[in-house]
């Protein structure tokens, strides 16, 4: 029998938590939510989507081989993950600021490389399977509704260590993003923090890909954080803003999946899909409603 929604929010949400595995959902919903949302917004700024997304292909091969292997999952999408932003940061150590166009092409050429290596190791491993893996969906668009509680204590251990450095290295990440050429005159070690900032990322799009898969890690990871960045360029605030969209996107869409019987990483999507979408429509009002008085202030003052 299939739940049905009865629009009496205390009894849907008591029959939501009922359910151990949807408990364990929305608990790790809240950790990966946070973590993405705190990342996902460095990434956006920092213009690395393409190499986060890289990244987050790299969990399909590994999870695949964990489980070829007899191994965990989790494992697999640690490991591969962890490993391709590391190999990422290895190839582009010697790239500096990234500003030049030679530069940047260097950068995108190896991350596409990467990308195609490890999409080439997912088949293969499917291939030694021997058969069809029930759980490729699983990988490539996410499962929520499989989260044990011992997954739930491993996504908080990455959560808390990833978000205590990215707090430590916050200023200086801050400072390299915006500036690089300045931060690096002012002695900050660019190609540490950048470096470093890629392994955290791979960390946390593991973290991510477990639920929404490789596929729609952006779901999480760049949606709050594009949403957030359009609506303002303060970065308390648009760390604030990214987080509470990705947690709101994860809970609602949580609840949707459930009494809705579709997927997880269909509903997540479309909320912060959504979510980007009005905020496009208001940052559009509001120009429009601007013009208007900066052109009657302006003939005010000829006048």
């Amino acid at each position: 029998m299939n739940p049905q929604f009865s629009w009496n929010l205390v009894t849907d949400v008591q029959w939501l938590w009922s359910v151990p595995s949807v408990l364990n959902a929305y608990r790790a919903g809240v950790v990966v939510a946070v973590l993405a949302g705190v990342v996902g917004w460095f990434m956006v700024l920092r213009r690395q989507t393409f190499a986060g997304h890289s990244i987050a292909v790299t969990g399909f091969p590994g999870a695949a081989a964990a489980v070829y292997t007899g191994l965990s999952a989790t494992l697999g999408y640690f490991g591969f993950c962890i490993g391709a932003a590391l190999v990422i940061a290895y190839y582009t150590r010697g790239s500096g600021s990234g500003d030049t166009a030679g530069e940047r092409a260097h950068s995108s050429a190896l991350i596409a490389v990467v990308q195609a290596f490890a999409l080439a190791l997912g088949a293969l491993f499917l291939q030694l399977y021997g058969g069809f893996l029930n759980s490729t969906s699983d990988f490539l668009f996410g499962n929520f509704l499989g989260i044990t509680s011992a997954d739930v204590v491993v996504l908080v251990a990455v959560a808390a260590v990833v978000l205590v450095v990215m707090a430590v290295i916050g200023r200086r990440l801050l400072f390299v993003s915006i500036d690089p050429a300045v931060a690096a005159a002012r002695g900050v070690p660019v190609r540490a923090v950048n470096a470093l900032f890629l392994v955290l990322l791979g960390a946390t799009v593991a973290e991510v890909s477990q639920f929404t898969g490789a596929l729609l890690v952006f779901a999480l990871l760049v949606m709050p954080a594009a949403t957030a960045q359009v609506f303002t360029a303060r970065p308390a605030l648009g760390l604030a803003i990214g987080v509470v969209i990705g947690v709101l996107s994860t809970w609602i869409g949580l609840a949707w999946a459930f009494f809705g019987n579709q997927g997880t990483g269909f509903t997540i999507t479309t909320l912060a899909f959504g979510c980007y979408v009005l905020a496009l429509a208001i940052r559009a009002v509001r120009t429009r409603l601007r013009t208007p008085a900066a052109a009657s202030g302006a003939l005010e003052g000829v006048s």
